[in-house]
């Protein structure tokens, strides 16, 4: 009998505006889109045979899948720590950094270290899991990092440091 490795472990840290869109998202789904959804389920029980019904089944469906991504938030939400406040080194590149490194074809790019809960390429956001930000964790200015992607190693070189001042409620 072949043994299941675990699932690999998600960094449990989240930035004050990653932990509000996921709140947010919670709140619609809770307040807003379930119980439209609930009302079409309602109405489409209402013309009567649902075993053929397209728009009863599809709302049931829709319905799970609600329930499903409720549950996943309002769990993922406890267990999350809000990093709300800068590292004492700021010198140093720790989770919120935003970090630019130098390719060795003089390529430039930008990110930023947030939790998996929020990563998002397109907006520079990178996971603090991702291969690339465990190497640069703890890495200082002008310090050369390698990184093995699927293409090979790459190096790197750390160009800019720079931390936002997390805002006031």
């Amino acid at each position: 009998m072949k043994q299941q490795s675990a699932p690999p472990r998600r960094a449990r840290y989240i930035t004050p505006q990653g932990e509000q869109a996921l709140r947010e998202e919670l709140r619609y789904l809770w307040k807003e889109k379930r119980p439209e959804v609930t009302q079409a389920v309602r109405e489409a029980a209402a013309l009567g045979d649902r075993s053929e019904n397209a728009e009863y089944i599809y709302g049931k469906k829709q319905l799970r899948e609600i329930d499903r991504r409720v549950r996943f938030l309002s769990k993922r939400l406890d267990e999350l720590t809000v990093v709300d406040r800068l590292p004492d080194d700021r010198n140093k590149v720790f989770f919120g950094a935003w970090v630019t490194i130098e390719h060795e074809d003089g390529r430039e790019q930008n990110y930023r270290l947030v939790g998996p809960d929020e990563f998002d390429l397109t907006r520079g956001y990178l996971s603090v899991d991702s291969p690339m930000a465990r190497a640069l964790i703890g890495k200082r200015l002008d310090d050369e990092v390698s990184v093995r992607t699927p293409d090979g190693w790459q190096a790197v070189v750390i160009t800019a440091i720079r931390y936002e001042t997390p805002a006031a409620d």
